[in-house]
């Protein structure tokens, strides 16, 4: 059998991307964890710890309270926007005039910044600004509507405005599958007098199944990365009430001078993320190309 000529080319072409993983990924994320057992403070040094850094991470009630809030603006924000990106593209979906401009309205605030997001609802939801100060220069004196300021319902307020921000994306990739969806299916569920909610809940949504798992893969990086939105709209308070993750690692890391702790938190992070996908993706990838072989 005749060997294929090796193509130097290719592999000259792919030496400078497979350098950048390698050193700038890979390398950049076993320094952190190999700081992490250290007890670095404001300069990493190379003193070995133990699991110090980690029995003081979970021993800190500021960690767990982000870990518990990362919990709740996830579930919240995924399930809420998977949910109205749905709707939104379901009725968007009926041919209906201005779908053009409806569409680019509703997918509007996904080109924001969460920056800009966070300074909008901020204003919003300022008790002296917003809808409060609103609805009580209507007359309603006694109306009250101050989660940002109150801790048990601030991580709420991110909520709300992350899925304002996010809603549309979903919308735009319920809809491409929406239109993907084979026209005579449509025409034999009206002969066969099939409920519309019993079409889009029994055959639709099974159809769209990639595409709420594209949804989902892109919320849930947005959840790991939840940092500037929460600085914004409420820096992490009150007290603490709002904290999230990432600005525990980033306080740590830059204010508090504390690499060694940062670290760790990241880390952690890092771990919880991989348990959390790597099932999924055993059975969505891996057992799958097993069943066709």
């Amino acid at each position: 059998m005749k060997q294929r000529p090796i193509r130097w080319s290719v592999y000259a072409g792919l030496t400078p991307a497979i350098l950048i993983v390698v050193f700038a990924y890979i390398g950049t994320i076993i320094w952190t964890v190999g700081i992490s057992f250290t007890d670095s403070r404001m300069l990493p040094v190379a003193r070995f710890a133990g699991f110090s850094q980690y029995v003081r991470l979970f021993g800190t009630e500021r960690w767990l309270t982000s870990i518990q809030n990362m919990v709740i603006f996830g579930v919240l924000m995924i399930a809420i926007s998977l949910a109205l990106g749905f709707l939104l593209a379901v009725a968007l979906d009926q041919r209906i005039r201005a779908e053009g401009f409806l569409r680019t309205i509703i997918l509007y605030p996904y080109a924001m910044s969460f920056i800009v997001t966070g300074l909008v609802w901020q204003w919003i939801l300022n008790p002296t600004l917003g809808i409060e100060q609103t609805v009580r220069g209507w007359g309603f004196e006694n109306f009250r509507f101050d989660w940002i300021i109150r801790k048990e319902t601030a991580i709420y307020c991110v909520v709300l405005a992350a899925v304002w921000h996010a809603a549309g994306l979903v919308m735009a990739i319920m809809l491409a599958g929406l239109r993907g969806i084979d026209p005579d299916l449509w025409k034999a569920s009206r002969i066969d007098g099939v409920k519309p909610w019993r079409f889009y809940w029994h055959i639709v949504v099974p159809i769209l199944r990639p595409s709420f798992i594209s949804a989902t893969v892109l919320l849930s990086l947005g959840v790991v990365k939840l940092y500037d939105l929460v600085l914004v709209l409420t820096g992490g308070g009150p007290g603490f009430s709002s904290d999230v993750p990432a600005k525990f690692v980033m306080d740590y890391l830059f204010q508090r001078q504390n690499i060694g702790l940062a670290t760790a938190a990241a880390t952690t992070l890092l771990i919880t993320l991989l348990c959390a996908l790597t099932p999924w993706l055993y059975a969505e990838y891996f057992r799958a190309e097993k069943r066709k072989d």
